[in-house]
């Protein structure tokens, strides 16, 4: 299997756990206590989204490169990274 990297979209309000989505793949995320295992179950979700796509006959798609502006305030944490997978 070859490797991909995946954009990954990581999130915190004020009164939540750390969140994290990939916008190439609706509806593949995460959440976790800390950034550290928010990151990991999102790898995680990835590898078993992209198997689920191909066990329904569905190519997953290629990691699209983007060019991505973070935010930040009082209230909300929000930035980007990227995490690879074997895909």
């Amino acid at each position: 299997m070859r490797k991909r990297q995946y954009l990954i979209r990581i999130n915190k309000d004020l009164d939540s756990d750390w969140g994290a989505s990939v916008p190439d793949l609706p509806g593949c995320v995460a959440t976790g206590k800390t950034i550290d295992v928010a990151l990991r179950r999102i790898q995680a979700a990835i590898a078993l989204h992209i198997q689920g796509m191909r066990e329904d006959g569905v190519s997953p798609p290629q990691p699209k490169h983007r060019v991505i502006t973070p935010r930040r305030t009082s209230r909300q944490v929000d930035f980007y990274a990227t995490v690879e997978v074997a895909a």
